[in-house]
């Protein structure tokens, strides 16, 4: 079965995913640069490059006539804001089904089988496909496998759409990690009154060596933290060894995208939260009190 990878040379894990279908020819779409040979060690037997960078409508375009010209059976692309409106279009023009959140795949015959969380990734869905699809998934949670094999390099020129031009392109200021990636989270919500006032999460995240996140309310709508730090169903998903939730009350929306935290951890003085009913420790008290104190504590016991 011909499968299709999406991805940055250091984002290969939906290779991973792609290996698990019985003796899958595997070409990877490359988004950025890197040596595109260094592919070639899990299996992946073509490379394809994009001479530039496009907008969202371009490179659905661009994918679409890619997989009329290969024929894959599968698309295979990660999370994120930019992926979330280019694959949807894509699958539309081709008027093929699009899974996300996808944790497993199984080949049966010519078809195949997939596995995928459901809503609030409370539940785990499976569905037989029989034609192509598309399929999108954090490639943190795959691990792709050594399988050394020759690999073949193209340059694939963007379609050009409309009027759209992407102008210029700016790498972000290197040296944080991606909220994905984080191994411990300090995530703040509407229990702040104001902006000025999460320097209390910024001081307890800097003390632990943690990223900030935060619930819609503070990136969408007050605007005090960017969009690289929303998490939830509209936002990242992310799976860090803690997640700290401070003054989130626990919306579904939110609690979608961090079901997957191997320990939580929430602050509220609202008995009632939600998030009380969805996490492992639950602290009751004013995050105003209990923040700056938790902060000196651990300054204490880590000697910082």
């Amino acid at each position: 079965m011909k499968a299709l990878v999406i991805g940055s040379i250091n984002d290969t894990g939906l290779i991973g995913l792609a290996q698990k279908l019985e003796k899958p020819e595997i070409h990877y779409l490359l988004i950025g640069s890197g040596d595109a040979a260094q592919l070639g060690k899990y299996g992946v037997s073509k490379v394809y490059q994009l001479a530039a960078p496009v907008d969202e409508t371009s490179f659905a375009e661009t994918l679409v006539d890619l997989i009329n010209k290969e024929t894959y059976s599968l698309v295979l692309a990660p999370v994120s804001k930019y992926f979330k409106t280019a694959i949807p279009m894509a699958a539309q023009k081709m008027s093929a089904p699009l899974l996300v959140d996808v944790v497993d795949i199984k080949q049966v015959g010519n078809a195949f089988t997939v596995v995928f969380n459901g809503i609030g990734n409370r539940t785990q869905v499976t569905i037989k496909v029989t034609d192509k699809a598309f399929l999108m998934a954090p490639p943190t949670r795959f691990k792709p496998s050594e399988n050394p094999t020759g690999t073949t390099t193209e340059t694939l020129q963007p379609k050009s759409v409309g009027a759209i031009k992407v102008v210029s392109t700016e790498e972000k200021p290197k040296g944080r990690v991606r909220i994905e990636d984080a191994e411990l989270i300090v995530s703040v919500g509407r229990g702040f009154k104001k902006q000025d006032d999460l320097k209390l999460a910024f001081e307890l995240a800097e003390v632990l060596g943690a990223e900030i996140g935060c619930s819609r309310p503070i990136a969408a709508d007050l605007k005090w933290l960017g969009e690289d730090h929303w998490i939830g169903l509209s936002g990242h998903k992310v799976r860090p060894k803690l997640y700290l939730a401070i003054g989130i009350s626990g919306q579904p929306q939110h609690l979608a995208g961090m079901m997957e935290s191997k320990m939580v951890v929430v602050i509220n003085n609202d008995p009632n939260a939600p998030f009380l009913k969805n996490c492992d420790y639950g602290v009751v008290e004013d995050l105003y009190k209990f923040v700056p104190a938790l902060t000196k504590r651990l300054k204490e016991v880590l000697k910082k």
